[in-house]
């Protein structure tokens, strides 16, 4: 897809991360109107009924503080993503979120892990390494945004905090680098130079050396017999 076609602004840019947006604003407003706990149907690892969290764990929060902290970013990466990655962004969003969890569910300690902080850590990884691996300016200049807005974050894909579902982050941080190496050359990708001989160029050599081409001269009869 030409570069001028596949950046074009479109209110679809916008649908995936208002509707995710709203979707765990509501689904908290549920918790509180009618006083449920959906922690439980977070990620516990390593048990059958824990796995489930593997696909509700990101719609799921434990406060308003917790919420609104993910809300913002999730608003600014999902929308990078839609916009300067539209051939992959369901791949990655989808099958991304869903591999963050399943390594969260392998890897993490026993507790429910909840939140859609490990979206956060993939969009962010994924964004910022495949501008990097890219090498196009656009995107290059998007990953140093990133990294400038949120490169914070990547002190709790450690151990750091408690509370803090740092197995999440970590899992979603390389999920997201996995895929900027698979997608590697999808979507808007670096144009190579191509190189067009021009009259200049005729004058060296395949070794680099001077070599003008000779130029014969042309006598007509005339001009011969009158020399002679």
């Amino acid at each position: 897809m030409k570069e001028e076609n596949h950046l074009q602004i479109s209110k679809s840019i916008f649908l995936i991360p208002v509707v995710y947006i709203v979707a765990i604003w509501f689904i908290y407003w549920v918790e509180i109107q009618f006083d449920f706990n959906f922690n439980k149907y977070g990620v516990f690892p390593r048990t059958f009924v824990g796995f489930r969290g593997v696909f509700l764990t990101h719609f799921i929060h434990s406060n308003v503080s917790h919420l609104f902290n993910n809300s913002i970013p999730l608003f600014v990466l999902l929308s990078s993503l839609f916009y300067f990655y539209r051939d992959v962004a369901y791949k990655v969003l989808l099958l991304g979120g869903f591999f963050t969890g399943l390594i969260t569910w392998c890897i993490a300690r026993e507790s429910y892990h909840i939140g859609a902080s490990g979206i956060v850590y993939l969009l962010f990884s994924f964004v910022f390494f495949s501008g990097i691996i890219k090498r196009h300016f656009r995107l290059v200049a998007l990953s140093l945004i990133i990294i400038f807005l949120y490169g914070g974050m990547i002190w709790y894909v450690l151990p750091i905090k408690d509370g803090i579902s740092w197995e999440g982050h970590l899992s979603g941080f390389v999920v997201g680098l996995i895929f900027a190496v698979i997608f590697r050359n999808r979507g808007i990708v670096r144009e190579e130079h191509q190189f067009i001989e021009t009259e200049f160029d005729a004058l060296f050599d395949e070794h680099g050396n001077f070599a003008p081409p000779k130029v014969e001269e042309e006598f007509d009869d005339e001009k011969l017999e009158e020399k002679f």
